[in-house]
């Protein structure tokens, strides 16, 4: 069998190139996956930045631990611990303390960068920064600021008053920074969060343990002084991000490519029913016959993953630097350098093989079960389009996805709202679709004006395999484009919308510099005539869920009194009125969400406390944190101020009186609302259009196999036209509306698979009590509808033009 495979490949190499190209095209992608990902398990040690000259840095207590039966569990303080006095009591008698201080600065002007950060210009040395210009800040109106962006003498605008540059520092990658003299720097941001101290790291360490307030401080040495840099966790964070687009664009690349395999090779097997016909009648066996088609496939996925994994290996280090050059990772990251790593190849050539030979397995069952007669028979035309087998995998797999959709939305509705499920699960119900569209392509096949439509309606209808093999592409681009790009456009709608509902104030006020208002500007704000005020902070609160997880939620911390003058909770059960100092606001997704129940919390400081469920929130989008009182707020700054103007009183002047306070950023009820709307992050993004971008490529080259395939039953057809009068424009012309035929169909097929996972993911919005507007992408499919006609169009032509050559110099 396998010497007539080999023979059947070399004989029929065009129909089998458009299988290789995608299943070479599916382990490249699977290759580069593989080699960012193994870039990523190693990931080097990042240097300290920010304190690199420092001996010993000291920070509070920035992790909650809880014992569990299952072990210690930790979690990142939603805002770490200030350094006790008595440790900086103890620290002062060791050596000189430097108290760092970090605040984000805000300067008009288009020169000057987004991400400004201040310090205290005491703390430069430890960087080291040494002075390039001028001098050092000895004044509250005068700063340093890093690289070249400010000229010495410059006067920034900053919102928290002009201030001079009076020197400039060499500048840094990791951040812009703006250096302050000490004392406006501790005005500026008065928490004190780490310090350095300038002794031997033994006897800080032995100073430290004979203090009872210092449970939780953390002594900073060596490689570990990074834990005092902005963001220590940035590149893991990002090499996560990064993990997840990796995994769901090869995860895309292997469905369609099996996808694809096995629509090609169902499509060779239906149009070589003469040839297996006569190895029936020469004697062959079934199972030669089904053998002979997994060899072919063998063969086929053996080149094309040896050539994916070539290709791969050599544009890994590519996709490397593109990502880094876009800022979606580290400037260390690289891929397959200095050489690739094995594991990935090998994986990649396993699930080529894997991929091909599932891919064919249906169509050699099918090719062994073919009878000598009825092979003989049917090669002329189509017989029956629908096998029982396939119709039972269709049906099966339309069941699942119909069955394990109503699951979650009965169990678990939010789970729909997840980016893995948006993506996932439209491809169980694209395979289920796909399977049975024999059924409904005579259904969606529209009906066309004029002869070339009644005749390409016809050939479409009664060639409904290819009908199906072309429809099938279209089908997968167009629901994936649908199905991801409308959930996305759905779930951000959803977020706004509650922002607005949730927004009762006319104004929001945040600090123009710094990350909280200080108590003279909160006393200002609350001065302001007709106005009512309520200020917030943002914190989190722990929960421990069944006894081993360790759960983080967002919260705010206001006074009930106000908070519901103005913001407009979805409350579920209970009162606001009953929130205190004893008690919180909770949302449905809490284990313990039932009203009056007590709940044992760590605060965002890690205080523990024991709080009892004043009333409960619907879970909506997942944006609907708890709330707690301001005594809950675990130190939190206020960093948010809701201004609603009284009945009767003045907007404008009320909005004069708010700018007229220094150091804050006021806002409208409507551009906040616009810049809370959800943006779609540039790894997102990118993830899009890498799975698009794979869909579309296997889409032309499915549709380019299919057409060529049936290239060679469609001589006859030209023939015949042209005999009849047909000239060669009409004969083209045919070729192309029939095309678009199936593209249509495909597409409508698809938009019926976009409409149910869009339904579904509206039911699970109404289920969560979150706004349910639905927001199709209009624009990308049609995009992508067009970009399918088009390749559909293209390899029509081109393959019926040789059959009209021929047929015109017979």
């Amino acid at each position: 069998m396998l010497s007539v495979a080999l023979r059947t490949l070399r004989a029929r190499w065009a129909a089998f190139a458009g299988s290789l190209v995608a299943l070479a095209l599916g382990v490249a992608l699977l290759t580069v996956m593989g080699q960012a990902l193994a870039a990523s398990l190693h990931a080097p040690v990042r240097a300290p930045e920010r304190f690199a000259a420092a001996p010993v840095v000291i920070r509070g207590q920035d992790t909650l631990r809880v014992a569990t039966a299952a072990g210690e569990r930790t979690k990142e303080l939603a805002r770490p611990r200030p350094v006790p006095a008595a440790a900086v009591a103890v620290l002062r008698t060791l050596g000189p303390v430097t108290e760092d201080r970090s605040f984000p600065v805000r300067a008009d002007g288009s020169a000057a960068p987004d991400d400004l950060v201040g310090h205290p210009w005491s703390t430069a040395r430890f960087t080291p920064y040494a002075l390039t210009a001028g001098r050092a800040p000895r004044t509250a109106g005068e700063v340093v600021t890093s690289g070249d962006w400010a000229a010495v003498g410059t006067l920034l605008h900053t919102a928290d008053g002009p201030a001079r540059v009076v020197g400039r520092v060499g500048g840094r990658a990791f951040e812009h920074a703006v250096f302050y003299e000490d004392a406006r720097a501790a005005r500026l941001a008065p928490g004190v969060e780490q310090l350095v101290v300038e002794a031997d790291p033994s006897a800080v360490r032995t100073a430290l343990a004979r203090v009872d307030a210092t449970s939780g401080v953390r002594v900073l040495v060596g490689d570990d002084r990074r834990l005092a840099d902005a963001e220590p966790g940035r590149d893991a964070e990002a090499l996560t991000a990064l993990n997840a687009l990796f995994g769901t664009a090869g995860g895309v690349a292997a469905f369609v490519s099996v996808f694809v395999v096995a629509s090609t090779f169902a499509f060779a097997v239906d149009r070589r029913r003469r040839e297996f016909g006569l190895l029936r009648t020469a004697g062959a066996t079934p199972g030669q016959v089904a053998r002979t088609v997994l060899a072919e496939a063998l063969l086929v996925g053996a080149l094309a993953s040896a050539a994916g994994c070539a290709l791969g290996a050599y544009g890994a280090p590519f996709l490397g630097d593109l990502v880094v050059d876009g800022g979606l990772a580290p400037a260390w990251y690289v891929i397959g350098v200095p050489s690739p790593a094995d594991w990935p190849c090998l994986s990649a050539f396993c699930t080529g093989l894997l991929v091909a030979l599932c891919g064919a397995l249906g169509a050699s069952w099918r090719a062994g079960r073919t009878a000598p007669a009825q092979a003989l028979r049917e090669a002329a035309a189509d017989g029956r389009a629908l096998t029982r087998g396939r119709l039972v995998c269709g049906t099966a797999l339309l069941l699942a996805a119909v069955a394990t959709l109503a699951y979650t939305l009965v169990t678990d509705p939010a789970e729909l709202l997840h980016r893995k499920s948006y993506i996932s699960r439209p491809m169980l119900l694209i395979t289920a679709v796909a399977l049975l569209s024999p059924l409904t392509v005579r259904l969606v096949v529209p009906r066309l004006p004029g002869t070339v439509g009644l005749l390409a309606r016809a050939e479409a209808t009664a060639r409904v395999r290819r009908t199906a093999a072309v429809a099938a592409p279209v089908l997968v681009t167009v629901a994936l484009a649908g199905s991801l790009l409308g959930a996305t456009a759905t779930l951000g709608e959803a977020r706004a919308s509650e922002v607005r509902q949730r927004t009762a104030a006319d104004f929001v006020v945040t600090p123009g510099s710094g990350t909280a208002l200080s108590a003279r500007t909160l006393e200002r704000l609350g001065r302001v005539p007709g106005t009512v005020v309520s200020a917030s902070s943002a914190t989190a609160v722990f929960t421990l869920e069944d006894g081993v997880a360790l759960v983080k939620s967002e919260a705010r911390a206001a006074d009930p009194a106000l908070l519901a003058a103005t913001v407009r909770l979805p409350v579920a059960a209970g009162r606001l009125a009953g929130l205190d100092d004893g008690s919180i606001v909770v949302t449905r997704e809490w284990a313990r969400h039932r009203v009056g129940q007590r709940v044992r919390v760590w605060l965002g400081d890690g205080t523990p406390r024991t709080l009892r469920i004043a009333a409960v929130l619907a879970v909506g989008t997942g944006d609907n944190g708890a709330y707690v009182t301001p005594a809950n707020a675990g130190g939190a700054g206020v960093d948010r101020v809701d201004v609603r103007v009284a009945d009767g009183a003045d907007a404008a002047g009320v909005a004069a009186a708010l700018r007229a306070v220094d150091g804050v950023r006021v806002v409208d009820r409507a551009r906040w609302i616009e810049a809370a709307r959800p943006r779609t992050d540039r790894t997102t993004r990118l993830g899009m259009l890498l799975v698009l971008g794979i869909a579309l490529l296997y889409t032309g080259i499915s549709l380019a196999n299919t057409l060529v395939m049936a290239a060679a039953e469609r001589r006859s057809d030209v023939r015949g036209l042209r005999l009849a009068g047909a000239t060669g424009g009409q004969v083209l012309r045919l070729a192309a509306t029939e095309a678009l035929t199936a593209v249509a169909a495909g597409g409508l097929l698809g938009l019926a698979v976009t409409a149910v996972d869009l339904a579904a993911l509206a039911g699970a919005l109404r289920l969560l009590s979150a706004p349910a507007a639905v927001v199709p992408p209009w624009t990308a499919l049609g995009w992508t509808t067009g970009a399918c006609a088009l390749l559909a169009t293209t390899a029509a032509l081109a393959s019926t033009a040789p059959a009209l050559r021929r047929a015109t110099r017979a």
